[in-house]
């Protein structure tokens, strides 16, 4: 007689590309690593197929689901993936019509009831924070106990929507199973730096500001829980040593908050004293206030920091609720060119307000704050986030797969949607014709060959030569592409 098996929970990435995101690497599915573990803790065996990473369509995705003997299936959604990850559970409900399908993640947490009339793919969907969640639904459905009594699910019964009691966020982040085995690890690389393994890390979840197009401040409840340092740089040291990662991105939307905690990860890292590179995100006013302790950041590995600054006037930025002083923003970004460490940043373009006038305007101001890479991004207006009603009236775009920052949305009052398009370009290419020659100058050769070859990954992306193709741009300008094949 045959043993029975464990049942499977299969987590599939909705195979979604937009251009800028990938454009660096390829990065781990961080939340499938938690959740994967959650389910294991539940008694299931798992399974993480990283579709998108693998740069794989819906053939080989049906491929994958036959071969795959899976009882559960899972992915997840932003709102501009929110399209593919139900046509991922749409297939894998073909393949296997009894398998019990689950998603999550900031779009459908928000939009649970447009989600359950889209499709009949969805069985459930996990609201908020998952992994306690989804532990606590698979052993309901495993015992077979009402799930209806499980916080923070949405579902169907009887063709009524029921969503469930509000979950708590979990208060020890430290006790997370992390599945790392469960990785494919070889998809894995950093392109900006020579024979990497990029991983990623958390340290942190949640921020308590309120950017009102921020989706993350509206998720954790502008809540922030911070790990024990000594963990972080534990875990660090065991993905390096086990699986050879030696890129890291801090994957946290506000890993600065508390300077004390912050500190001390940046001494508790220098202390392991391993050859790595670690990319992250903060806020300018944290640069200011670490302006004495900036050069620990490189000395823990730190390369790479992004800032938002998202606007160029006062105006706007008060408008978005950043809590920022145009002043403060070159001021951070000084500071961090003077430790020798990249800085990027993006500017937010498109508002109802916007005119050609505007946007020259804030081309200006990007390239007086003269980072070392520049976004210069469509105003998406997220359908659950604070700024929505404001713009509702201007948005000419209702397919969420366009909602990728990349895409206009908003239609201004003085400005066409392929204005927008073609504008957003330019500032592209006018920034990068500007500095350039800067870059081949530099003293600095990581710096030099770190940002020569971002710029030439950016314009050689498939988006950049996409969008070239509008307007009257043309091509890569000569002198790009000469100082370009001079640097190869």
């Amino acid at each position: 007689m045959e043993a029975s098996r464990a049942k499977k929970i299969l987590f599939v990435t909705p195979p979604y590309h937009c251009g800028v995101v990938e454009v660096a690497g390829r990065w781990i599915p961080l939340n499938f690593v938690y959740l994967a573990g959650v389910a294991r803790e539940a008694g299931l065996d798992a399974e993480i197929y990283d579709a998108m990473t693998k740069d794989h369509g819906y053939p080989e995705i049906e491929q994958r689901l036959q071969a795959s003997t899976f009882d559960v299936v899972a992915t997840t959604a932003i709102t501009s993936t929110i399209n593919d990850a139900l046509k991922t559970l749409q297939l894998a409900k073909q393949i296997n019509p009894n398998a019990v399908s689950i998603i999550g993640g900031v779009h459908p947490t928000f939009c649970y009831e447009e989600v359950f009339n889209t499709t009949d793919a969805v069985d459930y969907i996990i609201c908020g924070e998952g992994e306690t969640t989804l532990k606590a639904l698979l052993m309901a459905l495993e015992k077979g106990t009402d799930v209806a009594e499980v916080p923070g699910v949405a579902f169907k019964r009887d063709g009524r929507v029921i969503k469930t009691a509000k979950r708590c966020f979990r208060e020890n982040l430290d006790d997370l199973p992390a599945a790392w085995d469960l990785l494919d690890w070889s998809d894995y690389k950093y392109f900006v730096i020579p024979n990497s393994r990029l991983g990623a890390i958390s340290t942190s979840r949640g921020c308590d500001h309120d950017c009102i197009f921020c989706s993350q401040q509206k998720f954790w409840e502008q809540s922030w829980r911070g790990r024990d340092p000594q963990k972080v740089a534990d875990e660090i040291q065991y993905l390096f040593e086990i699986y050879g990662v030696n890129v890291f991105l801090i994957a946290d939307e506000y890993p600065t908050k508390d300077r004390e905690r912050w500190e001390a990860l940046l001494d508790m890292v220098i202390a392991k004293d391993l050859p790595i590179y670690l990319l992250m995100e903060t806020r300018v006013p944290d640069i200011i206030r670490d302006r004495e302790i900036l050069w620990k950041y490189r000395k823990a590995g730190v390369v790479h920091i992004y800032i938002g600054i998202e606007a160029t006037d006062q105006e706007t930025l008060d408008f978005i609720k950043k809590e920022l002083d145009v002043d403060q923003s070159k001021l951070a970004l000084d500071l961090i060119h003077e430790h020798g460490i990249i800085t990027e940043t993006s500017f937010v373009l498109g508002f109802p307000d916007e005119t050609k006038k505007s946007i020259e305007k804030t081309l200006k101001l990007a390239q007086y704050y003269n980072p070392d890479n520049a976004h210069f991004l469509a105003i998406t207006p997220w359908p659950y986030a604070d700024m929505f009603n404001d713009v509702k009236d201007y948005i000419k775009v209702h397919d969420y797969a366009k909602y990728n920052l990349i895409d206009p949305i908003i239609e201004p009052k003085r400005m066409s949607l392929l204005q927008v398009d073609v504008a957003i370009v330019d500032c592209y290419r006018r920034f990068y014709m500007k500095k350039l020659p800067e870059v081949f100058n530099m003293k600095d050769p990581f710096k030099r060959d770190y940002l020569m070859k971002a710029m030439k990954l950016i314009m050689n992306s498939s988006f950049i030569i996409k969008k070239l193709g509008k307007g009257t741009l043309g091509k890569v300008p000569a002198m790009i592409e000469e100082m370009m094949a001079k640097m190869s």
